[in-house]
């Protein structure tokens, strides 16, 4: 095995799979849509949700994280991106509404996670589980909060 190799294995050590983190997202958007809709304790919706999914190649700590971060940040995250949207935040449908809170999340807390990606993830859960054009609309408030949270991401990316 050549040197190279070697070494860009070590550094991937602990780093979790995108398509584990994916999962996490996706549990973590279902999970809040439940909480949402329910009023369920997210700790009992946490414990439902890892007794009864294969959570084996999900990263639970993400997951664990950004449902828990998005409880207690939930109101926030609202008056963040409620001046970006064309309609009251109640009246918002319950999937765009749990994915713009996990994305804004995200956006604002997790920069180990690239905002590009995090644009990405909210628009491919929006194509899986919202409505026919939610994924446009998810993506526009997105594109606009990027430059808040990123800025210095935002504008290397731009400059290249």
């Amino acid at each position: 095995m050549s040197e190279g190799k070697v070494s860009q294995e070590k550094a991937n050590q602990g780093q979790p799979k995108p398509s584990a983190r994916r999962k996490a997202r996706r549990f973590a958007m279902q999970a809040l849509y439940q909480w949402h809709m329910t009023g369920t304790a997210l700790g009992e919706i946490e414990v439902q949700f890892r007794t009864e999914n294969d959570m084996r190649k999900t990263d639970v700590e993400y997951f664990h994280d950004v449902l828990h971060g998005v409880g207690k940040e939930a109101g926030d995250l609202d008056e963040i991106f409620a001046p970006l949207l064309d309609r009251a935040v109640n009246d918002l449908d319950p999937i765009e509404h749990a994915i713009l809170r996990l994305s804004v999340y995200e956006l604002q807390h997790r920069i180990d996670v690239p905002y590009k990606v995090v644009i990405n993830e909210g628009v491919e859960l929006a194509k899986s589980f919202g409505a026919t054009d939610g994924h446009k609309y998810i993506n526009g408030i997105l594109d606009k909060l990027a430059p808040k949270f990123r800025e210095a991401e935002v504008n290397a990316v731009s400059r290249r």
